[in-house]
């Protein structure tokens, strides 16, 4: 009995340690490094200074080039200047064609600054860079979208391995509304902004996805990553539409063709399964389990190698495999930019940084 109990003492310390490194994981996964915070700074006060930056911004804004359906265009929703800047860079420095390439960004008001000034001091090849500000789309409210109202509005404790700030981070669920931001657009490309471009993405906007909206590369060759796992299907709602062994994709590289998008009415179905999810019990939190219920039946499986997943937390991937993908995505807690990025990773991503600019000698290198 003796030996029991100490048994089940170490076993409970053993659990409340887990919970607290979870957290604690979380935290660092979460938090700005000093450098980045620096080099966001020193960036804002640029953009307030300098009236020029203001100018030629308002000039990007009003570019014919950012409505051209004969450009390829590219999205990317993010806060990280740093990380934004690399997704940018490879894109551009891996394209046969950099000035055919638009990047549009959307970042919040606090980043908005810092990520105009960074974006119109550095050089991109020709390439057309637009940012904008999501505080700014009056349109994104409670009364037309659903996670507005469940993220700033409602209790949002869950247990600490969910406590993840991406999945209540407004931007994150922006790319559910990527037609109403760009309405004259046909073809986008999706970038997460823990990516790293290798290969030339443009053959990405001829490829056919026989009518369908979502390009992505499927993620079920592991088992665990098939619809049961993201879903309840104890409940009737989703047992009833869904096949619970469908397979799972990626988000993070993905191709939307967006006139397919407006006509299956992608968003209100987003929005419908929103709503659904009040409660929570359908789903716990994050972007992908709504997006398999809203791009159900229309999405077209790309070949692996487009898409490769798992830098931030597999220690193990085939160097061939990373080779030989277009896109490699840093998903998970282990971020380059952090002190515990995987070591063996971290120079695929530092070597489309822009290191010759002062502010980066100045904030990260020192």
């Amino acid at each position: 009995m003796t030996m029991k109990s100490h048994i089940q003492a170490l076993e409970e310390r053993a659990n409340a340690a887990t919970v607290q490194s979870t957290v604690f994981g979380q935290l660092v996964a979460e938090a700005l490094p000093k450098s980045l915070h620096c080099l966001k700074l020193k960036l804002t006060v640029d953009w307030l200074s300098k009236l020029p930056l203001q100018a030629l911004a308002e000039e990007n804004m009003n570019s014919p080039r950012v409505v051209d359906n004969n450009l390829y265009h590219f999205c990317i929703f993010s806060d990280n200047v740093l990380a934004t800047s690399v997704v940018v860079n490879s894109t551009i420095s891996n394209a046969d064609h950099s000035k055919q390439l638009v990047f549009h960004i959307v970042t919040n008001g606090v980043s908005f600054g810092a990520m105009q000034a960074w974006f119109l001091t550095n050089d991109f090849r020709g390439a057309t860079v637009e940012v904008q500000n999501i505080e700014e789309f009056s349109w994104l409210n409670v009364s037309y979208a659903p996670v507005v109202k469940q993220l700033y509005y409602e209790d949002v404790s869950v247990e600490p391995k969910l406590r993840n700030s991406k999945y209540l981070f407004l931007l994150n669920h922006l790319r559910f509304y990527i037609p109403e931001i760009y309405p004259q657009l046909e073809k986008i490309v999706f970038l997460d902004d823990d990516v790293v471009v290798q290969k030339d993405l443009t053959q990405l906007f001829s490829l056919d996805l026989h009518g369908n909206v979502n390009g992505a590369v499927e993620t079920c060759l592991e088992s665990f990553h098939r619809y049961y796992k993201y879903l309840n299907f104890s409940n009737p709602i989703i047992s009833s539409k869904f096949d619970p062994q469908a397979c799972g994709w990626a988000f993070g590289m993905n191709v939307f063709d967006l006139i397919a998008w407006r006509k299956a009415n992608i968003t209100a179905r987003y929005h419908f399964w929103q709503e659904q999810n009040a409660d929570r019990t359908l789903w716990k939190l994050g972007t992908l389990p709504p997006a398999l219920l809203a791009f159900y039946g229309l999405t077209e499986p790309l070949d692996r190698r487009w898409h490769v997943l798992g830098l931030g937390y597999d220690m193990n991937i085939d160097d061939r495999l990373i080779e030989s993908a277009a896109v490699i995505h840093f998903n998970g807690n282990m971020k380059p930019w952090l002190r515990l990025g995987i070591g063996r990773y971290k120079p695929l991503w530092k070597r489309y940084i822009n290191e010759s600019h002062p502010y980066y000698a100045d904030c990260v290198t020192s």
